[in-house]
């Protein structure tokens, strides 16, 4: 797989994935960091950039939806604001996070910071994961 392709189908993948359609980005990512651990960075910010584009454009459709829709969500983000975002990697109930953000009206900036640094720990993990599977230090993939 030429790294150019793969890095293009890792950012689809992440943005889509991240939607309320179904997805697993994350082990494409793992396969694009064994193939090719010199593009880690670029890989961790692409995967993290299009997952959280992703989280944002559900976030963006769930303002046009009625707010009476999915109560355990919005009682989540009501109780905690934009924090709650930070889990907006969770299968399932992150999606749901990210739709009660937008049915709520959370201050979008503050959304992204938080979706977004959920989604690198996620992705930070997964590095991790290829490249102590693979041998490598941490800092020659990186």
């Amino acid at each position: 797989m030429r790294p150019d392709v793969g890095l293009t189908g890792l950012f689809l993948s992440s943005f889509l994935s991240a939607t309320l359609l179904p997805g697993g980005s994350e082990a494409l990512l793992f396969a694009v960091l064994r193939m090719h651990p010199e593009q880690a960075t670029l890989a961790l910010v692409l995967a993290t950039v299009g997952n959280t584009l992703g989280g944002m454009t559900t976030y963006g459709m769930a303002r046009l939806v009625p707010q009476h829709l999915a109560e355990r969500p919005l009682a989540m983000a009501r109780r905690w604001g934009t924090p709650v975002l930070i889990l907006a990697w969770a299968p399932v109930i992150g999606d749901l996070l990210c739709a009660a953000a937008g049915w709520l009206r959370l201050p979008w900036l503050a959304s992204m910071l938080w979706m977004a640094a959920g989604k690198a720990a996620r992705y930070g993990a997964v590095l991790w994961l290829a490249v102590s599977t693979a041998g490598l230090g941490l800092t020659a993939a990186i």
